[in-house]
């Protein structure tokens, strides 16, 4: 029994990283000129809440290192899609919105994208995707809970 758990454990694995490495070269090439993952999930996000966000926030809503998301906002401000200003009440922190433009090339990078997202989905088939979706939902829920 245990070695049938670590088979299927070990499948389940090595499934999701292989298909979460071809995603992203996928995505990758279609995303606009200069456009990382990490550029278009933090632009994404910033639409999604609606509302600023310290980097510390952000790094952690990403699960990355304060470094590495000083350095994505650093390249989002640079292009013009974020505008990072000091916190009013707390002057150790800075906020971070989405620009105007910002909104634009995220909107762009949604438009590039969505058709290699639909047509994956319309091959896989929408009740196989709806019922994929809680397996792993919950498998993101107990890995960031650890």
């Amino acid at each position: 029994m245990a070695d049938e758990i670590h088979t299927l454990a070990v499948s389940l694995f090595s499934e999701i990283l292989t298909a979460d490495q071809l995603l992203r070269n996928r995505l990758s090439r279609v995303l606009p000129k200069g456009m990382e993952i990490s550029h278009f999930s933090v632009l994404n996000h910033l639409v999604f809440v609606g509302d600023e966000r310290t980097p510390a926030q952000l790094a952690s809503t990403f699960h990355v290192t304060r470094g590495a998301m000083t350095n994505t906002l650093a390249k989002l401000e640079w292009a013009g899609y974020i505008h990072i200003r000091p916190d009013w009440d707390d002057a150790r922190r800075k906020m971070v919105a989405i620009s105007p433009a910002g909104r634009q090339a995220r909107d762009q990078a949604i438009s590039m994208i969505s058709p290699l997202i639909d047509q994956v989905v319309g091959e896989l088939g929408t009740e196989r995707v709806r019922l994929a979706l809680p397996v792993l939902r919950d498998l993101r829920i107990k890995l960031e809970n650890n």
